[in-house]
């Protein structure tokens, strides 16, 4: 094959059977939603709506109905050849290892939904004027992270059970609010903003739509965590690639070296369909349908709590701002469900932030360099996820006068240029390096390209936008 890691030959190998229970297999598409909930559906799109209404919610729905065409064409990378889509990129050129390695830092490193859970968790305890400045309470939210990925053996059963457990106390407490709160005018509104397509308020600069159509999902890098969620829960190929474990536990790692190709045999072509149907099932079920549910559930709160009293604030009180409000319509159980919803959106996206960016740099450090590759994959998945931490803790004591909103428009704009990069190259690696019999079809081909060519069109016109706005 072409690319930096000729040495790392494809194995011909039988496509493992998928195991029969639904249940068994159920995870990678709900953390996905635990990693997209916590920063577009509770700050980013609240914010806009309440600002400007909901005359641009077409765009969050188009935002997560993109990503999920982009998920399965990097799920069916990962469940053909038992690797990460970073090992693919790779194999095209070598330096995409290195722009990856600094999209993720540059998109990730800012700790916005950190220090807004913590301010959230905060406002839940001790109230907006309690006690502990931002760099406290993003400290107590980190340590909660660490727990979680220093605690358990596995990492991922770890991180999975516990945002499976956070999604579920999201949604039901956003159906008792939206429900709640809203009216019939409330909802026609919503459905008008849904096909208001394509437009844009003009108070609303460029770049900031296309942060908040990023943010409709996973968004930026994120959405390439997917492949390691399959790996860890031995989806196709990736039955065959050991998982991370926790460093303090165990050194276990995977084999970075090892990558397959499915035999092309009647029985594998029937198993990889089964694979790809339930790829399908998980994707549209868990990713689309209750990504686009919350989000949308968001927006209404936002459309008939702060939108009409014009209210507009900032990300680390936005929370506070619609419980106080919800506890005047509600009584003081809205309020605190509300909070409780809010803390737990954004725990749950910054938990799998860092359990993601931990996976990424140490699969792209041991792909491109013999340093690592002398390491195990739990050393160094530990090393950065400390690492992450400790720099996210200084920059929130550094940049504490900085609303923590624009760190999270910084993430956005620097997820979408990943996006305008990894959208036709996903495309490219499963046309070209997979068996014909594994490659997608002429139309999800289609839309790959409709879409590639939608995130690199927003991300000119968004880099246009910014050089002007700096000049």
């Amino acid at each position: 094959m072409e690319g930096s890691n000729r040495e790392r030959d494809y194995r011909d190998a039988d496509l493992p059977r998928m195991p029969g229970r639904f249940r068994d297999l159920v995870g990678p598409g709900a953390v996905l939603v635990g990693l997209a909930v916590g920063a577009g559906e509770l700050i980013v799109w609240p914010r806009v709506t309440a600002q400007y209404g909901a005359t641009m919610t077409w765009a969050a729905v188009l935002g997560v109905f993109v990503q999920l065409w982009l998920n399965l064409e990097i799920g069916r990378y990962t469940l053909a050849t038992g690797e990460s889509v970073y090992a693919g990129y790779r194999r095209v050129w070598h330096w995409f290892s290195w722009i990856f390695l600094g999209l993720n830092v540059v998109g990730w490193i800012v700790p916005g939904w950190a220090r807004t859970c913590g301010g959230a968790l905060k406002v839940l305890i001790v109230g907006p004027d309690g006690p502990g400045s931002p760099t406290v309470w993003t400290t107590v939210t980190f340590a909660a992270v660490a727990a979680v990925l220093f605690g358990p053996r596995a990492v991922y059963r770890s991180m999975e059970l516990t945002v499976q457990f956070l999604v579920v106390v999201i949604t039901l407490g956003l159906v008792a609010i939206a429900f709640t709160v809203s009216d019939a005018d409330t909802w026609v509104a919503l459905g008008r903003g849904m096909i208001n397509f394509p437009f844009k308020d003009p108070d609303m600069a460029g770049y900031e739509l296309f942060s908040a159509l990023v943010f409709a999902g996973a968004g930026g890098t994120a959405n390439l965590f997917f492949s390691f969620y399959l790996l860890d829960k031995g989806w196709g190929m990736g039955a065959r690639a050991p998982g991370v474990v926790n460093p303090l536990r165990g050194k276990g790692e995977r084999d970075g070296g090892r990558c397959y190709r499915i035999r092309d045999t009647p029985e594998n072509r029937e198993r990889w369909s089964a694979w790809i149907r339930h790829l399908t099932l998980d994707q549209t079920l868990f990713f689309w349908f209750l990504n686009t549910f919350t989000i949308l559930l968001f927006i209404v709160g936002s459309l008939a709590v702060l939108h009409p009293r014009g209210i507009v604030p900032q990300s680390e009180l936005l929370v506070w701002e619609e419980a106080t409000i919800l506890a005047s319509l509600w009584g003081g159980a809205g309020k605190t469900v509300f909070l409780v919803v809010g803390v737990a959106c954004l725990f749950s996206t910054q938990l799998t932030l860092i359990d993601g960016v931990a996976r990424s740099c140490a699969d792209i450090l041991q792909g491109s360099t013999a340093w690592a590759r002398r390491r195990s994959t739990a050393e160094l998945y530990g090393a950065i996820a400390a690492l992450w931490i400790g720099a996210g803790i200084a920059l929130t004591y550094a940049y504490e006068a900085i609303p923590p909103f624009m760190f999270l428009l910084s993430a956005g704009f620097f997820g979408g240029i990943a996006m305008a990069i990894y959208a036709p190259l996903t495309l490219w690696i499963n046309l070209r390096l997979l068996p014909e019999p594994f490659r997608p079809s002429r139309a999800r081909v289609a839309i790959l390209v409709v879409v590639s060519a939608m995130y690199v069109a927003f991300a000119i016109a968004a880099t246009i936008n910014v050089l002007r706005s700096l000049l």
